[in-house]
């Protein structure tokens, strides 16, 4: 069967049977217009090891051994520029840490390689640090609070907010300050 691109509305279904609660989004393959400068932030920034690597086209990259978590390649993009403001894409990748103190080591990390935040957010479900990477995509680093811990509704909803991360806290996690 041959798919044609659709360049119209879909129309609303309601699928029967929902997605499977185990499904994940497991990685992301970012275009970059250089690649050595992308494994700088991802590898040497960021702490993710390469795991494939082909001339200056494409890096595939993990954490913990996984074959790859993140993609860099240049096949469409070298010495290209970031979209610019208004148009569709990709919002922000967001790479999950194991603890908060893990999250406090990536903030340490950043501030030793002198990579701005654009945002640091306390979610209620969790704490969350924003930035860009050299390429001008949206990464978000953090880490989920225990489920238990979530904020609820009276009527049992979730009640996700917004609020100011305090980065001096975070980083008493590892004994560093800002």
């Amino acid at each position: 069967m041959k798919l044609q691109p659709v360049n119209e509305q879909l129309p609303r279904t309601t699928s029967a049977r929902p997605i499977h609660p185990k499904v994940g989004i497991v990685h992301v393959h970012l275009k970059v217009s250089d690649l050595e400068r992308a494994l700088d932030f991802y590898r040497d920034v960021l702490g993710f090891q390469v795991t494939q690597r082909h001339k200056q086209e494409v890096a595939f990259l993990s954490a913990g051994g996984y074959h790859h978590h993140i993609g860099l390649n240049t096949w469409e993009s070298s010495g290209g520029s970031p979209p610019s403001p208004g148009t569709t894409g990709l919002y922000h990748l967001a790479i999950l840490y194991p603890t908060r103190q893990e999250l406090a080591h990536a903030l340490s990390r950043l501030i030793q390689a002198k990579i701005p935040l654009e945002g640091a957010s306390d979610h209620g479900v969790s704490e969350a640090l924003y930035l860009r990477d050299p390429d001008g995509n949206g990464v978000e680093l953090y880490w989920d609070r225990p489920k238990e811990e979530w904020p609820h509704s009276p009527d049992g909803s979730l009640r996700m907010f917004t609020r100011p991360l305090d980065l001096n806290h975070l980083l008493r996690e590892v004994d560093v300050t800002m």
